[in-house]
C-alpha cells in the first residue's frame, strides 16, 4: 500500500486532467453537467482560472485568468502547448439559487465558496434552522463535485475515453 503522499504526489495529475475535462464539458458538452445534479440548471466558468504547464513538479509557465468578461483564448492557447487546468472558479446555478467556488485541481479543494443567502436569524431560536439550512447548502455543492468527478471518471476509465480525448483536442486546436 502506497503511503497517502507518495499516492497523493503520483496521482494528483487526474484532478488537473478533471479540470480540463470539465472545462471541455461545460463549453461542449453542457447536457451531461446535470446527471450531477438533479436540479442543475447551469454550471459556468466563474471569473479566474489558473493553467499551467508542467514537467514532473516544476512549473514551466503559469496563467492566471481572472476578470468578469475575461476571455478564455489565452487558456486555450496554453492548453495547446500542454498545459493543463489546476484551479478554476464556477458558478452552479439550480433555480433561483446561486453557488459560487474555487475549485484546485491537485486535491479537489473548494475554497471562496459563495452559497445562497439564508433567512435572516431574527432570534435565538432561529440559529439552529439558519445552521441547518447553511449545512444543506455546503452539502449540494459536496455532491455535486463528487457526482462531477464520478462522471469523469466512469469517461476516464472506459473504452470511450480516446474518443473524449480527441473530441478535447479538435476543441483545443479549434
Amino acid at each position: 500500500m502506497l503511503d497517502v503522499s507518495v499516492s497523493y504526489n503520483r496521482y494528483k495529475f487526474i484532478g488537473y486532467e478533471f479540470l480540463t475535462w470539465l472545462w471541455f464539458s461545460i463549453e461542449n458538452q453542457p447536457e451531461c453537467l446535470p446527471a450531477a445534479a438533479k436540479n442543475l440548471d447551469s454550471l459556468t466558468i466563474g471569473n479566474r482560472m489558473v493553467i499551467e504547464k508542467r514537467r514532473k513538479e516544476e512549473v514551466l509557465e503559469a496563467i492566471t485568468i481572472k476578470g468578469d468578461d475575461a476571455g478564455l483564448e489565452e487558456g486555450l492557447l496554453a492548453l495547446k502547448k500542454g498545459a493543463v487546468v489546476t484551479e478554476m472558479n464556477l458558478v452552479q446555478t439550480m433555480g433561483e439559487h446561486v453557488w459560487s467556488f474555487n475549485l484546485k485541481g491537485e486535491s479537489l479543494n473548494i475554497s471562496s465558496l459563495k452559497t445562497p443567502p439564508v433567512a435572516p436569524v431574527e432570534s435565538g431560536d432561529d440559529i439552529e434552522g439558519a445552521v441547518i439550512e447553511k449545512t444543506y447548502l455546503y452539502e449540494q455543492v459536496l455532491n455535486f463535485i463528487h457526482n462531477l468527478f464520478k462522471l469523469f471518471i466512469k469517461d476516464r476509465v472506459s473504452d470511450s475515453w480516446p474518443k473524449t480525448v480527441n473530441h478535447m483536442k479538435k476543441w483545443i486546436n479549434s
